[in-house]
């Protein structure tokens, strides 16, 4: 079987390990199942973490299953006998199995070995991106596989009819009335701020909820379950709050919402003014909404999590006014640790209007790009190695 049809190659397998809740999951399961819907392949996702892939894939009942064409694996420790795929992929550094790896070097010809690495905007990923890496003792070679923002890197997830989607829920008015109305937000005033808010821990969300409160104009704050809930309690002064909990301070709203399933998530993205996200999946599933988000990113050690954030912002203020440029700039900075959210606040939430039509035309330039699975398939195809 040849690589230069990527539709010939059957069976693709991507391991995963949970590290940060949903995040590393939930890109692989959007990745293997738009390997499956839209590539005609036959992926199989191994998960270490098989409670966090029932989360989002509820159908997923036997560690054995197979779902939207993906089948769904327990990476347990005593890994079973299995063969190694036509097209490996090692999702961010996670180690593969070193049996399975013993099997990968004994076929032949070898298997596609890839690294799908963490996004970022950083000038270097393009020079990274598809390099090889030789196994130090086995016949085989591991590529690095980057997703980023522009031809010369892996792109970013995106469905093929994802935008349709999206501008059809849209066609419906203001965040669909249906949807509203099952999120029990039919009495939604017509002038209100309607903010997602999935985030880590944010010990500064007491004093940005304050600035909420005494908004002239209505704020309501749809917060799905996650690690922000303490602090979201702490801030409106209860000792706990869960899923379907609502409280009304004055002008803010805030109602808590069970933990959803992807697309549902995508369509909380659609109906909301703004949206603050976190980590890598809700950060990209936020820009093909096309609209204003804060994105607060994982944190790693000795601030380099702050070098990526900046290299994004470099990017993605290209084309804002000075002041648009300054209070986003400032806010982002404010969510991540680098100054105070509530005091940047007032000038971010003026220049919104201005936000809006930039996300709109960011969403349209990444749209231009492959999609990741599409860039994957046409890497692989590319690569002049054959198979069986």
């Amino acid at each position: 079987m040849s690589f230069s049809d990527p539709c010939r190659i059957a069976q693709w397998a991507i391991f995963c390990r949970v590290v940060d809740n949903f995040g590393d999951i939930g890109v692989c399961w959007r990745l293997a199942r738009c390997l499956s819907s839209e590539h005609g392949l036959q992926p199989t996702l191994w998960v270490d973490d098989w409670a966090a892939l029932r989360r989002l894939v509820p159908a997923a009942e036997m560690p054995d299953s197979i779902v939207d064409g993906v089948r769904l694996r327990h990476w347990r420790d005593d890994f079973p006998e299995v063969d190694a795929a036509d097209v490996v992929i090692e999702a961010f550094a996670c180690e593969l199995p070193a049996s399975y790896i013993d099997k990968m070097a004994r076929r032949v010809p070898a298997p596609q070995w890839i690294n799908l690495e963490y996004l970022s905007a950083e000038p270097w990923v393009k020079a990274c991106h598809g390099l090889g890496s030789p196994h130090p003792r086995l016949p085989l070679t591991k590529h690095f596989f980057f997703p980023g923002f522009d031809p010369k890197t892996g792109g970013l997830l995106r469905e093929c009819d994802l935008l349709a989607e999206r501008a059809a829920f849209r066609a419906q008015g203001r965040a669909a009335p249906a949807w509203l109305a099952a999120m029990g937000l039919a009495d939604l005033p017509a002038e209100a701020l309607l903010v997602s808010l999935f985030a880590y821990e944010q010990p500064d969300l007491p004093r940005l909820l304050e600035q909420w409160q005494q908004s002239v104009t209505p704020v309501v704050v749809l917060v799905p379950e996650g690690r922000v809930l303490p602090d979201l309690a702490r801030a409106l002064g209860r000792e706990r709050i869960k899923a379907g909990d609502h409280v009304q301070l004055d002008s803010l709203r805030v109602q808590v919402l069970p933990f959803s399933e992807p697309s549902a998530y995508d369509r909380l993205l659609w109906a909301c003014d703004l949206n603050f996200v976190r980590g890598e999946d809700s950060f990209v599933r936020a820009q093909w909404a096309g609209r204003p988000l804060v994105w607060q990113i994982y944190h790693q050690d000795e601030g380099v999590h702050l070098d990526k954030l900046e290299a994004f912002l470099d990017r993605y203020c290209r084309g804002l006014g000075k002041e648009a440029e300054i209070a986003l700039r400032t806010f982002w900075r404010a969510w991540n640790g680098v100054g105070t959210p509530a005091e940047a606040w007032p000038a971010y939430v003026a220049v919104l209007p201005e936000l809006r039509g930039h996300a709109e035309r960011w969403c349209d330039d990444l749209a231009l790009c492959d999609d990741l699975a599409t860039a994957l398939t046409k890497f692989c195809s590319h690569s002049g190695r054959t198979a069986g």
